[in-house]
């Protein structure tokens, strides 16, 4: 019988030491689990699309260094935290010194604060289904604490712009954790990006602990080079009536792995997933959602589209469940794909799994391709086929482009956009 393969000892090589003892500790204790940890193969449901994308050679092990120069992002309209390959860099960071908001490295934490967060790290993910999340609760370098005390409202986004320096093989971990006080606000947007073209890993984890009335905006947006593995994993825990919505944009590359996790705890609280990813050439992109409805009168919506070109492939897999106390839960599940050639590969597994019985649940996928009828109408009027094809393609996700609540990273997401269908669609 063929053995699974384990994680390499190279990965449980020490991390550094700068943060505090008790994060230290909860460090050194997740590190022991790895031993022997499985890889996903084929077999592994969660990751039979995605399995042979997953290439962990050991000079991938090291932590990369923090250290270079920050590279172009966004344009901020607001306040930023710049990281280097998962280590926060203080003199790139610009952020608000406000009354009841906290925004702190890991390794600033005094011994009780750090204690706290320990407790914490982890208790918003099923770890199971984010089996990657274990390496980075063992490797993390550093990580970004924000806390909101009830009613603190930061006015305008955050950015977190995490940049990986790839000029050697090697590693790095980003890891946050969002504490949203009662009826607070927070928007959050995250940005990847890399420099450099060695064969990295970036294996991420942000976490979001909503209390009563918290309202959090959480966008994340993908735009790291073809030479990065990225593996990623974000929970998010609700309370009462508190309200979470998410935006994210992926472009992809060698692998692209995010794992989306809430759980609707208090009765009367609300979720919005919205999800955009195109690929192209040889590219791999995975998105695993899952919803839980714990407590009654919960509503939740996603919609989710992908566009895969060329040789690429793209996996959406969304799970709804419906727990037994969860009477009058709302959820709404949308999967459309599309495939711009006869190569391209998009693999869809929406689930619903209801044990209540006084609910409205939906769920629906489709997968398809530009539709001839629409092309040639476009064409007859005047406009190239190329252009037809560009303006079909991109009304089939402008929807969702166009709710992304912030400005800036609207127009980043459309400006790469426009050159994937540069580089998708020739003259016809």
């Amino acid at each position: 019988m063929k053995s699974v393969p384990i994680l390499s000892s190279a990965f449980l090589h020490p991390a550094g030491e700068s943060l505090p003892e008790p994060l230290l500790a909860l460090r050194k204790e997740r590190a022991s689990a790895l031993v022997d940890m499985p890889l996903p193969t084929r077999k592994t449901e969660n990751w039979k699309y995605s399995s042979k994308y997953l290439k962990l050679a050991d000079d991938m092990a090291i932590s990369l260094p923090a250290e270079g120069k920050t590279g172009n992002s966004l344009a901020v309209p607001g306040y930023k935290v710049a990281f280097i390959n998962g280590v926060m860099i203080p003199e790139a960071s610009e952020y608000p010194d406000l009354d009841g908001i906290q925004i702190t490295s890991f390794s600033d934490l005094d011994s009780d604060e750090a204690k706290a967060l320990a407790a914490k790290l982890g208790s918003t993910l099923n770890h199971d289904q984010a089996q990657f999340a274990r390496l980075n609760g063992a490797r993390f370098e550093d990580g970004l604490f924000i806390r909101l005390k009830p009613g603190a409202v930061l006015d305008q986004p955050l950015f977190i712009i995490h940049e990986t320096n790839a000029d050697a093989s090697g590693s790095a971990y980003p890891r946050i954790f969002v504490e949203s006080g009662a009826n607070s606000q927070l928007t959050l947007v995250e940005e990847y990006i890399s420099s450099g073209d060695a064969q990295v890993l970036v294996n991420t984890v942000t976490e979001f602990s909503l209390a009563d009335g918290a309202n959090v905006t959480s966008i994340r947006l993908n735009m790291e080079g073809e030479n990065v593995q990225h593996i990623g994993a974000t929970g998010v825990l609700q309370q009462r009536s508190s309200r979470f919505e998410s935006h994210c944009v992926g472009f992809g590359g060698p692998l692209r792995r995010h794992d989306l996790q809430v759980r609707l705890e208090g009765e009367g609280a609300e979720t919005k997933l919205n999800g955009v990813v195109v690929t192209q050439g040889k590219q791999h992109y995975d998105n695993h959602t899952s919803i839980d409805h714990v407590a009654a009168h919960c509503n939740s919506e996603e919609t989710y589209r992908n566009i895969a070109a060329d040789q690429s492939h793209a996996v959406f897999n969304g799970r709804i469940h419906i727990h037994q106390d969860a009477q009058k839960s709302n959820a709404d599940m949308n999967n459309k794909n599309l495939l711009l050639s006869n190569g391209a590969e998009i693999d869809t597994k929406p689930e619903l799994e209801i044990y209540a019985d006084d609910v409205k649940c939906a769920h629906g996928a489709t997968i398809g391709q530009l539709d001839e009828t629409s092309v040639f109408y476009l064409v007859s009027r005047g406009i190239g086929r190329r252009q037809a094809n560009v303006l079909l393609t991109m009304a089939f996700i402008n929807e969702l482009v166009q709710q992304i609540p912030v400005e800036a990273v609207r127009e980043t997401a459309q400006a790469r956009l426009s050159d994937f269908f540069e580089q998708t669609f020739q003259e016809a």
